[in-house]
């Protein structure tokens, strides 16, 4: 298979699968989005005129940015069944289908940008960051949210050990410093694919392009997911989210 058709087929899979992310995560329906991303997004995007949502799916973040007094918001996301509902339930932004590699926008376009849980399912991350710089005015904020690393580690997970005298409960953690892409079934029929990246591999691309890291946030599930998810319950101090503020800077 030819790099363009496995593209093509994890395209097809988001295309497929949308419905799985717009029922279970938008709307009030996960936990961990209600609780704990979207009140940091609030914190974080308070104040900014211009802004882009890179990988909008059903636009939660572009509504929440209008919300809170952005006279230009704008979402992006490469799969047609999103960016659809997104318009659907519009709320004040603007919705259209692009990818995050080439962003359709003039330089020093917006004040801020958010993606939010995207990074970790695009392959050419690189060239997403580049263009994330590039359309970012100088002092503009980048918002980069992603499920963290050590979470998507494959081959990670819940042990219950019991071999060990006494049996024991614990988070194992894969091949950290190694990048893979896999497609995983997150339910009962529904394929979708991630690209594990250390987190230097992030803050290394986001440097190249002047993006400081000003702020770093590692929190603990939110009580609503452990409600709902009590065998996290032991594992419950390993982060599932990963959010850093940037900020855009002139070297001069």
């Amino acid at each position: 298979m030819t790099d363009s058709e496995a593209s093509s087929e994890r395209d097809d899979l988001w295309e497929t699968h949308a419905e799985w992310w717009i029922s279970g995560f938008t709307e009030g329906a996960d936990p961990e989005y209600e609780e704990q991303i979207l009140p940091l997004a609030a914190a974080e995007l308070a104040g900014y005129d211009r802004v882009l949502d890179v990988g909008c799916g059903d636009g939660q973040i572009s509504r929440l940015a209008a919300r809170l007094g952005s006279n230009r918001v704008i979402g992006i996301d490469p799969t047609w069944n999103q960016v659809a509902v997104a318009a659907e339930r519009a709320g004040g932004p603007a919705f259209a289908r692009a990818g995050a590699a080439e962003l359709p926008f003039a330089d020093g376009t917006f004040d801020a940008v958010v993606a939010c849980l995207v990074f970790e399912h695009i392959r050419d991350v690189d060239s997403a960051i580049a263009e994330v710089a590039r359309v970012l005015r100088p002092g503009g904020r980048f918002s980069f949210f992603l499920n963290h690393p050590l979470l998507q580690t494959p081959n990670s997970g819940w042990i219950d050990d019991q071999v060990l005298d006494p049996p024991e409960q614990y988070w194992r953690i894969g091949p950290y410093l190694i990048e893979d892409e896999t497609i995983e079934q997150v339910e009962k029929g529904v394929f979708i694919p991630f690209i594990h990246r250390p987190l230097s591999r992030y803050v290394n691309a986001l440097a190249l392009n002047n993006l400081l890291v000003e702020r770093m946030e590692e929190p603990a599930p939110p009580p609503g997911f452990l409600a709902r998810a009590a065998e996290y319950e032991e594992a419950s101090t390993i982060p599932r989210l990963l959010y850093l503020r940037t900020t855009k800077f002139d070297r001069g």
